[in-house]
């Protein structure tokens, strides 16, 4: 067995085990999917985490309406294969129910006001634990959270006040009105995840590999021309060949110029690439301190 193997399988056995401990100390947990690299990686761990039973809770995807019609086929395919529940909630009822007003202007996004969407679901539903796919090595706040994360009762982290994690114990207790976000693949990095995919040989969605799409430049990044992301009249629509190193939000998801079309070579793109997967992320470049406010407010 290679060294890069025994990796991989130390990092699936820790994740399966963190799915278990899900399972066996909370009521009511879900799954939180976007259809992006991350969240199909979960979703094979709690498959082999269960197995031959199916995933024993649902997936919820906060949709914002401005995503990649790609990654919404795909979300809706995988589940249907797979038999499994999917609940999704959508930031366009907030938005019509005057919860959160839309951005406008240059750098409008609907990425933060999922954040309400979200938290309205965990209480709906009576959600005791979120699984999500945050990895600490995407950003300098998401470094600081425990696997199991707690969350007061209005959704809110503290980064000041978190639990120690000693000897791969996780602790579930929570009090009322408090709930978790838990994070399987949190000492997984980039690479990690792309080198699982390779090896499970699992499907992804068609934009994380390099095509050709209508792209305009702006602040030194790639953006999608789309209806849903803004556009200045001189900012000039060019058809270039590109991939998503991660997919959110249109608006706050930026592509990078790539030929690799298969996933060896993506493999190979990230392995050499000095820059961040977060680096192509829009949302993250409003300040520095922009993901930490958004998880102290709620965010995933």
């Amino acid at each position: 067995m290679s060294q890069d193997t025994s990796h991989i399988n130390a990092l699936e056995n820790e994740a399966i085990y963190i799915f278990r401990e899900v399972a066996a100390q909370f009521e009511r947990p879900v799954l939180l999917f976007s259809g992006g690299k991350d969240s199909i990686t979960l979703v094979r761990l709690a498959q082999k985490a269960f197995w031959p039973a199916k995933i024993p809770f649902p997936l919820m995807h906060i949709d914002t309406g401005h995503n990649f019609p790609e990654t919404i086929e795909f979300r809706d395919r995988l589940v249907e294969e797979l038999g499994l529940e999917l609940i999704v909630r959508n930031v366009q009822d907030s938005i019509d129910q005057g919860k959160v007003k839309e951005e406008s202007g240059r750098y409008s996004s609907r990425n933060s006001l999922q954040t309400t969407t979200l938290l309205d679901a965990i209480e709906e539903f009576k959600f005791d634990a979120c699984v999500g796919g945050a990895r600490r090595d995407e950003e300098k706040a998401r470094a600081k959270e425990r696997i199991f994360s707690v969350r007061d009762d209005f959704g809110q982290w503290d980064e000041r006040n978190q639990r120690p994690e000693l000897f791969d114990m996780l602790n579930g207790q929570i009090e009322l009105g408090q709930n978790v976000r838990v994070f399987p693949i949190s000492n997984w990095t980039e690479l990690d995840v792309w080198s699982y995919i390779k090896e499970e040989e699992i499907e992804i969605p068609s934009i994380y590999f390099a095509h050709k799409r209508k792209v305009f430049l702006r602040d030194g990044l790639i953006w999608s021309h789309s209806d849903y992301v803004y556009q200045e009249e001189d900012e000039e629509v060019l058809e270039r060949m590109v991939r998503f190193r991660t997919v959110g939000d249109m608006s706050c998801t930026a592509a990078v110029f790539s030929d690799a079309t298969d996933i060896e070579s993506v493999v190979e793109e990230i392995r050499d690439s000095s820059i961040s997967e977060r680096g192509a992320r829009i949302d993250d470049k409003r300040s520095e301190a922009a993901m930490e406010k958004r998880k102290q407010q709620g965010y995933f």
